[in-house]
């Protein structure tokens, strides 16, 4: 996961608004069923698992992820805004590394 992630927040809101939040992470995602063309051997399973995200410290959507999700993975959600703060994000993958990144909303 060496690429940033997008992720698309709006900066503003009206209480109590439902809006979608849209994340596209960078990652080859490798399911562990082909084989290696040279050694014929498996390569490896390599995913993002999990999916995380809080908005002002409070958990909104975690999400397990399995072998069949894409590569550049499209992750996407729709969240009430009561209140003006930040979302945070995080994606782990198999090896433990976590990517994160933030967003912040205001209510008008």
């Amino acid at each position: 996961m060496a690429r940033k992630p997008r992720v698309k927040v709006p900066r503003s809101v009206k209480k109590g608004e439902i809006v979608e939040i849209k994340t596209l992470i960078p990652h080859k995602m490798e399911t562990g069923q082909r084989k290696n063309k040279k050694t014929g051997k498996k390569i490896p399973r390599f995913i993002i698992n999990k999916v995380a995200v809080t908005f002002n410290d409070k958990p909104v959507v975690t999400a397990d992820q399995h072998p069949a999700i894409s590569a550049n993975p499209y992750f996407a959600f729709m969240a009430r805004v009561d209140e003006s703060g930040t979302f945070k994000f995080a994606w782990t993958d198999d090896k433990g590394k976590t990517v994160t990144t933030s967003k912040s909303v205001a209510v008008n």
